[in-house]
């Protein structure tokens, strides 16, 4: 049995994309944020777009605000259904995407005097799925 320390618990991996409209380079990925709640996810998303708004053109400024404020509520309310969220702005030909994943978070296993599995080196980004 897991003690409570090493409980399994639910969360959000909350990641940022990047990707330039002008060539076919995939995605980058630009920063994640692993959130332990809901409120914390939907507040990380929104804190981005609230510090990047200024430095946006009018057009898609207009449309960050308007999801931080208009769309708040139904993104609050798809996160405690536990339903994948994905937000996306587009400034000066990049695509700048924000995805909310509901996730299961393991406890991680102790690292002292152990020799890490040959697979513990090979994590590679996957690229964001895109949705309507």
């Amino acid at each position: 049995m897991l003690s409570k320390s090493t409980a399994m618990s639910p969360g959000f991996w909350c990641e940022c994309w990047t990707r330039h409209l002008d060539d076919s380079r995939p995605p980058t990925l630009f920063g994640s944020y692993d959130a332990h709640t809901e409120t914390e996810a939907n507040d990380w998303v929104s804190t981005i777009l609230r510090t990047i708004s200024p430095a946006l053109d009018t057009d898609t400024s207009e449309e960050a605000w308007e999801r931080l404020y208009d769309h708040r509520v139904n993104t609050r309310r798809a996160l405690l259904r536990r339903v994948p969220l994905t937000v996306s702005v587009t400034h000066a030909r990049t695509l700048i995407t924000w995805t909310v994943s509901p996730v299961t978070f393991l406890p991680l296993a102790h690292r002292q005097a152990t020799e890490l599995p040959t697979c513990a080196n090979d994590f590679k980004p996957h690229t964001p799925r895109t949705t309507d």
